[in-house]
């Protein structure tokens, strides 16, 4: 992360009407580091350790809402790009973008502009069949919205053994590490 961080700083340091102001390696440092800089861009991985692009993007727009977020990522699905849109990013490019491509999106963003990567915007349009039954799509839906199995089952008129088997069976079927890995996939597929 850091190689890429440097080659990124380094690409920058040619465009002339650009300065890089900060530089932070966790998503949970993002927000500090630019109420301290006043950047009027931030350029996020979607991919961050201690807080996603996607929630730094939304603390940044609640909290300085002058500084317009690019958002770079290595897909694009139609939940990503919808989560994107939901936080008020202005940018959606991918990773192995032209330098001169996200040195133009940089600056459309400072602008005001909205920029979205043609490719990855085909790429979230095109439909993604959900491997999920629509009762397993209610039951990781509310699990994703912080009930717990016993608040799942209730408003769900079913019992708690089954909605362990249900969540059991959804983080098998997207082949998930965890049940929050199994909320990840299917947020980010646009599926819930």
């Amino acid at each position: 992360m850091k190689l890429v961080r440097g080659a990124l700083v380094a690409l920058l340091a040619y465009e002339e009407d650009i300065e890089v102001v900060a530089e932070v390696e966790r998503g949970d440092r993002i927000l500090a580091a630019a109420r301290a800089s006043r950047p009027d861009v931030a350029v996020l991985d979607i991919a961050l350790p201690g807080m996603d692009g996607l929630d730094a993007a939304r603390e940044l727009h609640e909290k300085l809402p002058e500084c317009g977020v690019l958002i770079l990522t290595g897909v694009g699905t139609p939940g990503l790009l919808k989560r994107a849109l939901d936080v008020h990013v202005r940018g959606f490019m991918a990773k192995d973008a032209p330098p001169g491509q996200l040195a133009d999106g940089i600056r459309r963003v400072a602008e005001g502009e909205r920029v979205i990567d043609s490719e990855l915007a085909i790429a979230a349009m095109r439909p993604e069949e959900a491997p999920l039954t629509p009762r397993e799509l209610d039951v990781i839906g509310a699990a994703a919205d912080g009930a717990s199995v016993g608040e799942i089952a209730a408003s769900l008129y079913l019992a708690e053994g089954t909605v362990r088997n249900y969540l059991s069976r959804t983080t098998a079927k997207l082949g998930a590490r965890s049940r929050i890995d199994a909320i990840r996939i299917a947020r980010e597929s646009g599926w819930i």
